[in-house]
């Protein structure tokens, strides 16, 4: 079942650029989730809104857990390596 793309998603060539400095994927340290890259597109749609967590649209996936992982990512410093790449 292909994912909703949204106008404002990362494209493919961001995604080929900064997934492998992710984690939670099939087969990477730290488990699995569902998408990755929805994840993040989620968080992007945060950040580019303004928006209250709670406000994400139910696409990106549950807010809670989006958040969740968002903050998990923060104290990793995943984000850093994401902007670096």
């Amino acid at each position: 079942m292909a994912r909703e793309q949204h106008r404002h998603d990362i494209s493919d060539r961001a995604w080929e650029k900064i997934k492998a400095n992710t984690i939670g994927e099939k087969g990477t340290r730290g488990g699995n989730a569902r998408d990755t890259r929805q994840f993040i597109n989620g968080v992007f749609w945060i950040l580019r809104t303004g928006a209250p967590w709670r406000d994400l649209p139910e696409t990106y996936g549950n807010w809670k857990n989006v958040h969740r992982r968002f903050c998990r990512w923060r104290d990793k410093g995943i984000w850093e390596k994401i902007l670096e790449a």
